[in-house]
């Protein structure tokens, strides 16, 4: 099993206690935490004076410097060059000797670059929960004969071109909550635009990379009805954007592309471009004038009880911090295992915050041939990272140095525990279809709206977001969950925040917060709002990525 097994036993996790000569200053047991017996580092929970005595087992040492929240202190000298170990595993190595009590962090230790050689890796597999059978309330929605399973009801207006992002916009802004309340099947209508759509090689990895993202958000089960609108001259015209997939019709409902049997069965998108409609105030007024059939039509769709077998759930982590590890991303780990043991599908991302703990992930794949496609995918980005001349020890954000976090396998072997103990059944790119049952690899870079962007794509009907840093963060048309590393950002950012996993530190066990995140999963999952939903987050995070030349 993964190091960070050892969260399910508070021996190793809550092994030291902080404590002044004087014994006067009270702490948690968990004022310190190291995560396995072979760590020479902890993590302090709590800020720490230079001076400060800590005991633990039978000895103690003195703290030589001022420790902030959330930062890691050495329990025993390492010399220079010696790794430095965190979660039983290298997360780095020291530049210069480092003393027992002495801070550790980015002043004295460089990153452990990850190996890509797979052939000191032996396959295991994974660990499954016993089955069980769920439900929750959600919608059927059929579109081309494909039959898909959402979560909300949203209407969406789709720009294929940055030409036409401002357009899309005003036309979503029609719709005013007194015109949606007449609508309560609905749950908004919103614009998806982006930077992009023309000026790169048609048919090309953008191009096509592009339109794999529009088709799925198009597709998507939490999209009752959508409108697409264009400028005209773009490279996504509308027989390239169905691609035999998304049935069009332009305005008037004459087929454009797409199958012709799809007016009749309710299912086309109307497709229009202002080029078309003479200028941007006449497409305005012409797609506003559409929006109540679409309303109309996506008011049909009600809730109904739905196997959990049709959750795809997807686990993301921003804004992270030295907890992150150790509360909120085993607790999404543990909830993406419940789902599969229900049936349905967890699909982590962000392969750039995998480098340094690959190995760990490897070893559960499914066979050999998935293990040789997660590692070529991390050799890519170490090329393409390397060309425009960085590392993916670049990755940890200045919050995330703050918040504790020193490099990016550190980083790395904190986030792979949202991936929880199954067995690695897929690794997929960028905003394809998430099709396997059971834990997906999803290729996406590290930056959070691009990395959900795909994941929504790829299927996605609801995200479990970890942060440590205090995220905030929505991505309609999907509800995202946000779970707190701990209880002071649960409670200082409460109104953006819907799951306290800071309780872990108080002794909670890992198993019962996995539980109720994944109770609070289904619930969501059957039209319970979250407090980005709450706070209507979500209309501009909508951030394809797209490799390749701007034209």
């Amino acid at each position: 099993m993964p190091p960070f097994s050892t969260h399910d036993a508070f021996g190793g996790l809550f092994g030291f206690m902080a404590t002044t000569d004087s014994s006067s200053q009270s702490s948690r047991p968990s004022d310190l935490i190291r995560i396995d017996p072979a760590d020479n580092v902890a993590v302090t929970t709590v800020a720490l004076a230079a001076g400060t005595t800590v005991r633990f087992d039978a000895g103690k040492l003195t703290l030589r410097q001022p420790i902030p929240a959330g930062h890691k202190i050495a329990t025993q000298t390492i010399g220079a060059g010696d790794a430095v170990v965190r979660y039983g595993q290298t997360m780095g190595v020291a530049a210069e000797s480092i003393a027992a009590g002495d801070h550790v962090h980015d002043h004295n230790v460089g990153d452990a670059a990850g190996s890509t050689d797979l052939r000191s890796v032996r396959l295991r597999g994974g660990q499954s929960l016993p089955k069980r059978s769920r439900c929750f309330d959600g919608y059927v929605r059929r579109t081309s004969g494909v039959t898909r399973y959402g979560t909300r009801n949203y209407v969406a207006i789709v720009s294929t071109v940055n030409c036409s992002a401002t357009v899309a916009h005003r036309v979503a802004a029609t719709v005013t909550p007194d015109v949606l309340a007449a609508y309560p099947n609905v749950d908004g209508v919103f614009a998806i635009t982006h930077t992009s759509g023309c000026a790169m090689r048609h048919d090309g990895e953008k191009h096509r990379t592009l339109t794999r993202v529009l088709r799925g958000y198009l597709n998507h089960p939490n999209i009752g009805a959508a409108m697409v609108i264009g400028l005209g001259c773009e490279q996504s015209d509308p027989t390239y954007l169905s691609g035999g997939v998304v049935p069009i019709t332009n305005l008037d409902g004459r087929e454009l592309s797409g199958d012709p049997s799809a007016r009749s069965r309710g299912d086309a998108v109307p497709m229009t471009t202002i080029q078309t409609e003479g200028g941007t105030a006449k497409t305005i007024a012409r797609a506003s004038q559409r929006i109540p059939d679409l309303l109309a039509s996506a008011n049909l769709r009600t809730r109904q009880s739905i196997d959990a077998a049709h959750l795809i759930v997807a686990m993301e982590c921003g804004g992270s911090d030295a907890h992150s590890g150790i509360t909120a991303n085993p607790i999404l780990g543990g909830a993406g295992d419940r789902i599969i043991a229900s049936g349905g599908r967890s699909v982590v991302s962000e392969t750039t915050e995998l480098s340094g703990a690959e190995h760990l992930l490897a070893a559960r794949c499914r066979d050999r041939q998935i293990a040789e496609t997660l590692y070529a995918k991390l050799r890519w980005w170490r090329r393409h990272v390397e060309h425009y001349g960085g590392r993916l020890d670049h990755n940890p954000s200045l919050g995330n140095k703050a918040g504790g976090l020193t490099t990016i396998t550190e980083k790395s072997l904190g986030a792979v525990s949202k991936t929880g103990r199954e067995t690695v059944a897929d690794v997929v790119d960028y905003a394809a279809p998430i099709a396997t049952p059971g834990l997906t690899i999803m290729d996406t870079p590290g930056f959070d709206p691009a990395s959900v962007t795909g994941k929504i794509a790829g299927g996605a009907n609801v995200v479990l977001f970890s942060t440590g840093r205090g995220s905030c963060f929505g991505a309609k048309p999907v509800p995202v969950i946000k779970v707190a590393t701990t209880t002071k950002l649960f409670q200082t950012m409460r109104d953006d925040m819907d799951f306290d996993a800071g309780r872990r530190l108080d002794g909670v066990s890992a198993d019962a917060l996995s539980d109720e995140l994944f109770e609070l999963t289904l619930r969501v999952a059957s039209g319970q709002t979250t407090a980005s939903e709450r706070l209507g987050l979500g209309d501009h995070e909508f951030v394809p990525w797209l490799v390749g030349p701007t034209l």
